[in-house]
């Protein structure tokens, strides 16, 4: 009976990193992409959210996985896997970070004045948010960003099930059953599609993130993590947010589709037009709710992803070394990046806000590319050499992942197919 509550104490201990995952994913995928989806396609397209949340299912699992049964994160796995994994994954980071770093944090500072109304521009708020993030994250370090997670989290999945309860009780289903959608065979909305899944309910590279914090967790708890632990920590985070991109999904549904509005292109536009459609559907008393939803969402992604980058960052020159100088000397990278990425991130919306949207499209291309690169490379690591025999997958899990790694590179195929023939 002592080993059952100390297993379950250890387990217990483990919850945190898929928190942090979940804070991460619950971004411009969940608040606009699935509530696009919603608004724009009805109730048809919610195989496409629960297919792409199964298909990334277990690369995404592979790295907690990897760095609970090996004490090291995905990076280091890569740099022995060879140089091509290696040099793939800071191409992606590299190519990608500053770019999301900005267009997150440029959404979280529209949805802040859209909430506070205190007159302010989309730079300056923009500013604030990440001078209050790297506060955050150099004080209160990984304990810090550890507990925020999990009450913005908890907040946000019970401010946005409320909201959807609230829609149910309008007595709109109805009228999302019988409204017709669009069809899904134009280059438009197969377009729309490939991207929601490309982005649902996060990209694949996040896993090395997750991998780093299930290490991080382990060094606060000064414990190793169990793999049945870190499987646990994943499937909380893993499964809050599919849960909650379906909730912004039905919100999209119950809300927007059928009501003969034209939906802005613009992330904060679109968002506004969430609240005030919210706001006729509801009352006036409704707005306040899901504006603080959508604010927090944002808000979370750009906490976490200002903590991811420099922390890949700190680990691409030596990812296998662990000395305590070596973390001195990593801590001192995390600090610079820190502050280099967020500043470099807002001269990109200053000088590049014309051209913001085809970064934006790059980096999305990019992300979406390079799923099936990545999936493969988590798929080596947890059934090769590195990982332990006791924690690889079994054969039946082995097989599922094969599927989905099959189901991300015809994914791939349509994409490019849409993007330069279609």
């Amino acid at each position: 009976m002592k080993q059952k509550t100390t297993s379950k104490s250890s387990i217990l201990k483990s919850i945190g990193p898929g928190f942090l995952l979940a804070g991460a994913a619950i971004g411009v995928s969940h608040l606009i992409q699935a509530t696009r989806a919603g608004a724009d396609y009805g109730f048809i397209l919610i195989w496409v959210l629960i297919i792409a949340c199964i298909s990334k299912y277990p690369f995404l699992e592979f790295g907690p996985r990897f760095a609970a049964g090996t004490g090291n994160h995905l990076i280091t796995g890569y740099k022995k896997l060879g140089k091509f994994p290696y040099w793939i994954y800071i191409l992606i980071t590299v190519g990608s970070m500053f770019i999301i770093q900005a267009a997150v944090t440029i959404v979280t500072a529209g949805l802040a004045e859209r909430l506070f109304n205190f007159g302010w521009s989309p730079f300056l708020w923009s500013g604030i948010i990440l001078a209050a993030c790297i506060a955050l994250l150099l004080i209160g370090k990984y304990p810090g960003l550890d507990k925020s997670m999990k009450v913005i989290v908890t907040a946000l999945t019970l401010a946005t099930l409320a909201a959807v309860i609230m829609a149910f009780g309008a007595g709109t289903v109805n009228d999302a059953v019988t409204t017709k959608p669009p069809s899904l065979w134009t280059t438009a909305s197969l377009g729309f599609i490939i991207a929601f899944m490309g982005w649902m309910p996060i990209p694949l590279d996040a896993s090395v993130w997750h991998s780093i914090w299930t290490k991080e967790k382990a060094l606060q708890n000064q414990q190793k993590i169990s793999v049945k632990g870190a499987f646990a920590d994943f499937n909380v985070g893993y499964f809050s947010a599919a849960f909650i991109g379906l909730l912004f999904f039905l919100l999209g549904v119950l809300v927007m589709f059928g009501s003969g509005t034209s939906f802005s292109s613009n992330s904060v536009e679109f968002s506004s037009q969430l609240v005030e459609l919210y706001g006729k559907t509801l009352g006036e008393w409704s707005k306040p709710l899901i504006s603080v939803a959508a604010f927090i969402t944002m808000l979370s992604t750009v906490l976490t992803v200002t903590d991811a980058y420099p922390r890949v960052i700190s680990e691409l020159k030596n990812p296998e070394k662990d000395k305590p100088e070596d973390k001195k000397e990593k801590w001192k990278i995390y600090r610079i990046s820190i502050f280099i990425i967020p500043v470099l991130s807002l001269s990109i919306l200053y000088f590049l806000s014309g051209s913001f949207t085809i970064l934006v499209d790059f980096a999305a291309g990019l992300s979406f590319l390079s799923a099936p690169f990545l999936a493969w490379f988590n798929y080596k690591l947890v059934t090769g050499k590195q990982m332990p025999e006791k924690h690889r997958p079994v054969k039946s899990y082995r097989i599922f992942s094969l599927v989905c790694f099959a189901l991300l590179v015809v994914f791939n195929f349509v994409y490019l197919y849409i993007t330069f023939l279609g």
